[in-house]
């Protein structure tokens, strides 16, 4: 990309045209330089079935064109019209309850269904034909939000698609009933029309039904969405994504891997800054590139009829995006320019209001855009510098903790969020990679509550070993098999072999007065955790009291020029105690492996590199309380046009300092 781009989410289609000229202006006063739009607008597209219009779209691109502002273009296909479902429930969304999803919303339509499909790709073609060659198009976005608003659909349509998933990936109903060990409580099936959705039971459905059920859905959006960018690459060469938050029941890995970047939605609190932080290390490593784009977060605070958070406090909204481009985002982009004067969305900080005066956001937003302006050049010059520390964020594993949820009232994503910020308090730059990703370049591995470890993974984690890299595997990885099932050769299958040991029990140890040493520090060991024993590994954390005094919760086996170390069991990082532990073994398998990269900060306080013709520290105030940071070379600070000495430097509240050091980073 040409410029770090400044941008917002706006709906021309919603007002006169003598407000879009105005609105332009007030876009060019406060440097946004890139629009998105349409996602909404399929009606005003296609009022009705074939009457289909997209020349006032293309009228507004070339407008902002004019006047230097590029655009995102989106497909309506979130929105469909009142006429595609009207007298035709069956193609609605239907929850897991039986309830039917009615007009009025939106993602209301199912997206396996034919019909949505037909017509979606049928406007879609029409836009992309339309825009084909219009050079304020810079890029495509796909639908918008996939599965934010709803869960797994069970429909006529995606219970007939259903089982020729099955029959796909199993082959025979006997495959799958051994698979699924369905003798147990006679669930046996006779063929895969049997085969039931996992409507809600008196009971808890079969383990394997419901993670299969969710991975069909899954893929089946996926191939919606890749349908889509089919039809766009027909006529635009314009690169293609879809917007995604952390929370939404997609498989993002899988999503982004058939479009040109990813892009995800913010939305966090001014006391959330880990939070996008860990969006951002997440997002950045799902592509070669380390490139994406931040389509949507509030310029001052979130809201709908039933709820508003409060506006961030002054100085937030700067360093959310410079947090983003630092991590190598090539734009920034708020939801939205003007205030909804109508729907469900009235209450939704905006730039300016819907009779066009400022509203909270607008002055914070021009703060950004001075900040942005200066960052640029020199951004531009560089990329982010990939990290030597690597943690596998799996949404296969989120999808196993869905069925079976054994992490006692927290989620995948928190709980993941947990083990990043203690990476973060290390001082550890780290990318949140997926199962897929490739190994080159890191020195150590973290794989933490991954159920299920595919044989590739284990094969290309072992290699990576073999390489010279460490391995900490667990705690909670391993202990499923593919199915979601318990191994019956031995509780973690090929990963005991590989690592040296042998698990005696796999229980849950909270509030069972286990407690885990590691060197001289101890801690409660908290979750389902394996006592071990070894079987050519070495101890280097004991279990003390409990059920299992003696075992070994944490053993290191070196293999070939590095070392694979086992954490059996999770020290409670909720308390301080365990926060010691567990960055103490981190922090020690990180010396071993020569993790260089590390940076001295206060808690709070956050450094993010960057690399190419300039070396650069952006250093970052989050919690908005002020910070410390140790400065490791002489630089020269871009806001203050100083040079500044190594050593401690004092940021204020939400403060933030940009250095381009004379020293190059340790490599």
């Amino acid at each position: 990309m040409e410029k770090l781009f400044h941008c917002v989410a706006y709906y021309p289609e919603l007002w006169p045209e003598e407000e879009i000229e105005k609105d332009i202006l007030i876009m060019k006063e406060c440097g946004i330089n890139l629009v998105r739009m349409g996602e909404f607008a399929w009606h005003f597209m296609e009022p009705r079935p074939d009457e289909i219009d997209v020349s006032f779209f293309v009228r507004v691109v070339d407008r902002l064109y004019s006047e230097g502002i590029y655009t995102i273009m989106c497909t309506p296909t979130p929105t469909p019209p009142i006429w595609l479902t009207h007298g035709h429930p069956e193609r609605l969304v239907t929850d897991i309850y039986g309830n039917k999803y009615i007009h009025g919303a939106r993602q209301h339509v199912c997206t396996n269904n034919p019909f949505l499909r037909e017509r979606g790709l049928k406007i879609i073609e029409a836009m992309a034909k339309a825009l084909q060659n219009n050079p304020g198009v810079i890029a495509w976005q796909l639908d918008n939000e996939l599965k934010a608003l709803v869960g797994e659909c069970v429909c006529e349509e995606c219970r007939k698609l259903w089982h020729k998933w099955l029959k796909n990936k199993y082959g025979t109903i006997e495959n799958l009933n051994q698979a699924w060990g369905t003798e147990i409580w006679s669930e046996y099936y006779n063929s895969f029309e049997e085969v039931v959705q996992p409507l809600s039971p008196p009971v808890i459905h079969n383990s394997s039904l419901m993670s299969n059920y969710r991975r069909f859905s899954r893929e089946t959006v996926n191939e919606f969405a890749h349908e889509q960018a089919q039809i766009i690459r027909r006529f635009s060469s314009a690169p293609i994504t879809h917007d995604v938050h952390i929370s939404f029941a997609l498989d993002t890995h899988a999503l982004f891997s058939k479009l040109d970047f990813t892009s995800m939605n913010g939305y966090t609190q001014d006391d959330g800054y880990n939070i996008w932080l860990f969006s951002y290390d997440l997002y950045r490593a799902m592509k070669q590139d380390g490139q994406f784009f931040v389509t949507e977060t509030s310029p001052s605070y979130a809201g709908n009829l039933t709820l508003t958070t409060r506006p961030h406090r002054e100085g937030f909204l700067e360093i959310e995006a410079l947090g983003a481009y630092a991590s190598g985002a090539f734009g920034f982009s708020y939801w939205l320019f003007r205030q909804q004067r109508a729907g469900m969305e009235q209450t939704h900080g905006s730039l300016i209001s819907a009779w066009g005066q400022p509203e909270l956001g607008l002055e914070q937003v021009k703060r950004v855009e001075k900040m942005r302006e200066l960052i640029q050049p020199y951004f531009l010059r560089t990329r982010h510098k990939r990290p030597q520390v690597a943690m596998t964020y799996s949404e296969q594993a989120r999808l196993f903790f869905f069925t079976e949820p054994l992490l006692e009232g927290e989620g995948y994503f928190e709980t993941m969020l947990r083990l990043h910020e203690n990476l973060e308090a290390l001082g550890l730059h780290r990318d949140l990679i997926g199962q897929d990703a490739s190994l080159e370049g890191y020195k150590l591995l973290l794989t933490p509550f991954l159920p299920y470890l595919s044989e590739s993974y284990m094969r290309k984690a072992e290699q990576f070993v073999r390489n010279g890299g460490i391995w900490i595997v667990g705690p909670m990885s391993g202990y499923r098999t593919e199915e979601h099932t318990v191994h019956t050769d031995c509780c973690l299958s090929n990963l005991e072999t590989l690592a040296g040991v042998k698990v005696k029990y796999f229980y849950p140890m909270s509030n069972t007065g286990a407690s885990g040493r590691f060197k001289h520090l101890t801690a409660p060991l908290i979750l389902h955790g394996c006592a071990l024993e070894t079987n050519g590994a070495d101890v280097m954390g004991a279990v003390e009291g409990g059920r299992t005094p003696g075992c070994a919760f944490i053993t290191e086996k070196k293999l070939g020029k590095g070392k694979i170390v086992l954490m059996g069991a999770m020290p409670d990082i909720k308390i301080e105690e365990g926060r010691m532990l567990w960055q103490s073994i981190i922090e020690h398998y990180a010396d071993e492996a020569r993790v260089t990269d590390r940076f001295t900060a206060q808690s709070g306080t956050t450094l993010i590199y960057r690399t190419g013709e300039y070396e650069i520290i952006t250093a970052i105030n989050g919690n908005g309380e002020g910070g410390r940071y140790l400065l490791p070379s002489d630089g020269y600070e871009i806001f203050s046009h100083s040079k500044v000495s190594a050593g401690k430097r004092e940021l204020a509240p939400f403060g933030y300092e940009v250095v381009i050091l004379d020293s190059p980073l340790s490599i």
